[in-house]
């Protein structure tokens, strides 16, 4: 069975350090007829169900706990059975929006995991918060960045948890070794590519 990917495009709020804004974000479903994982569960299930379709969901990953993220998260774990997976380093990221419900397993540096035919590498790219992770689908010359890279460089670092330092070198040292050709699929906003967003850090 092919192994593909989905995007659903919700939107809601950002709420953080007293501030809140309106957000698009983008959700990932990726897998096979049988089985798909969802990346991030931000504002809205019913669209995120409405693509899953009758296929299992092995698990939720968030790329980190930031609540434009992980808002809804518990709800679709309840929906669907699957675990909650997030870095531990997000532990007092997640406990804001979720005081009361930890994640059901972590995300570790270099976890491989498996859905259908294809295999997502976690990468551990703190930053945007501590926890913050990339995942990268080698097969598919894919890399799912959450808020760390963007279309157009680094993601936010002026909040509370974050450190611009730190982000660029995940960047740099996580994301720039892979391939030029690999596509990067990030939280919010148009996709991009490795190699033109090297050179855009290097301008």
């Amino acid at each position: 069975m092919q192994f593909r990917a989905d995007n659903v495009v919700t939107r809601g709020t950002f709420s953080l350090d007293g501030q809140t804004f309106e957000v698009e974000n983008n959700v990932w479903v990726l897998g096979d007829d049988a089985e798909v994982v969802v990346i991030d569960a931000p504002h809205d299930i019913a669209p995120v169900l409405e693509v899953v379709g009758d296929r299992r969901v092995t698990a939720i990953l968030a790329t980190h706990a930031h609540d434009d993220h992980v808002r809804l998260a518990p709800a679709l774990a309840d929906a669907t059975g699957a675990p909650i997976r997030l870095h531990p380093a997000d532990a007092r990221v997640w406990e804001l929006t979720h005081p009361d419900r930890t994640p059901d397993a972590p995300l570790a540096d270099g976890d491989r995991i498996r859905v259908g035919d294809g295999v997502l590498e976690v990468l551990h790219t703190p930053g945007h918060t501590p926890g913050a992770v990339s995942l990268h689908a080698a097969g598919s010359g894919v890399v799912y960045t959450g808020d760390t890279l963007f279309h157009g460089g680094p993601g936010a670092t002026g909040r509370s948890f974050s450190d611009h330092d730190t982000i660029l070198a995940s960047i740099r040292q996580r994301l720039f070794v892979l391939p030029d050709d690999t596509v990067v699929h990030p939280g919010h906003g148009g996709s991009t590519t490795v190699g033109a967003e090297r050179s855009e850090l290097q301008r």
